[in-house]
């Protein structure tokens, strides 16, 4: 085998590898759809960690961009929709896990902390499967949602919670 040979067969093999992307339209769809998770779960942790919450600004974004690739990924194969589903289904149980991660019991008085933490990173992961699926709007309207419950719900139940003495 010849150098010139080799060459075109590494380039062959390269342009194999990397055609999973056809076209402009598909490289477009695929970059706005993860793109999209990615600043709206950057949103919510931007948020979190303006807060002093332990999963802040990358976690959110990264939880996003997972949960968005672990759809668009079987969605850009072809997987049916039914098959879909056993997809979310380990999406949706990974994520418990991760969210198990931030929640922690302080005392005997049954103080728990990180419920909201974890409710966030879940909630991020969802924002990121509607992105990930081509529901952009969907995924924009829920971060509004979330963002308003963090932030200004925040403010309400502040006002409204007891001082200890």
């Amino acid at each position: 085998m010849t150098m010139e040979t080799w060459w075109m067969a590494v380039l062959q093999t390269l342009r194999e590898e990397f055609s999973d992307i056809n076209d402009v339209t598909q490289v477009t769809r695929v970059c706005i759809r993860l793109l999209v998770a990615v600043i709206l779960g950057g949103l919510l942790g931007y948020e979190r960690e303006s807060r002093g919450r332990s999963a802040g600004l990358r976690t959110h974004m990264l939880v996003a961009l997972g949960s968005a690739l672990f759809v668009l990924v079987p969605l850009e194969a072809g997987i049916q929709p039914a098959d879909l589903s056993r997809v979310l289904q380990g999406v949706i149980a990974g994520i418990g896990f991760l969210g198990a991660g931030a929640i922690i019991k302080l005392n005997q008085e049954q103080e728990i902390k990180g419920l909201t933490t974890a409710a966030s990173i879940w909630m991020t992961a969802a924002i990121g499967i509607a992105a990930g699926m081509g529901r952009e709007s969907t995924a924009i309207l829920s971060t509004v949602f979330a963002l308003f419950i963090l932030a200004v719900l925040r403010r309400v139940e502040a006002r409204n919670k007891p001082h200890k003495a």
